[in-house]
């Protein structure tokens, strides 16, 4: 037997005030696309920011369902629409913000296991890494690539074998 340990590095910061011009637009379009979630059940909204390389940004935000799986949420479908819209586009950024009970959360949230696996496949589309910030009340965390998040991903080399 061998032990292999993989280790993840973030960044943390306690203000936005920490951040460049363009990392706090981001983090702000993240916060006001959390207005904009359909979370009727929950009461958990979220909001999620795109950058491209073209500069474009794109937002989305949870989209619950009666029948919960049918849901997709805010990181999927910001994605989803940036690469519908622009396919040929690299992801240069993702914010990701959650709001409930009145209030952004204390601790950021990091995207489920289904939206870590698209964010890497970005990553790999484009071969290019998919900086991630998440946003809570208190501060905010920066992972500088998706495979941070998710070191043992599925790709398409499984798929020959």
């Amino acid at each position: 037997m061998k032990k292999v340990e993989i280790t993840t590095t973030t960044y943390e910061y306690d203000s936005i005030n920490e951040l460049n011009h363009d990392e706090k637009i981001l983090i702000n379009k993240s916060k006001e696309a959390v207005k904009n979630a359909y979370a009727p059940y929950s009461k958990f909204n979220v909001g999620a920011a795109v950058l491209l390389e073209n500069g474009e940004i794109i937002t989305g935000t949870n989209q619950e369902n009666a029948a919960y799986p049918s849901g997709l949420c805010a990181e999927r479908v910001a994605i989803f629409y940036a690469n519908s819209k622009y396919p040929n586009v690299a992801i240069k950024s993702i914010a990701v913000t959650a709001f409930t009970n009145n209030q952004y959360i204390e601790n950021p949230l990091p995207p489920c296991g289904s939206c870590r696996q698209v964010i890497v496949e970005s990553e790999t589309r484009f071969n290019k890494p998919i900086k991630i910030y998440l946003v809570s009340s208190k501060k905010i965390i920066v992972v500088k690539d998706a495979k941070n998040l998710l070191p043992l991903n599925f790709d398409e080399n499984f798929l020959g074998e």
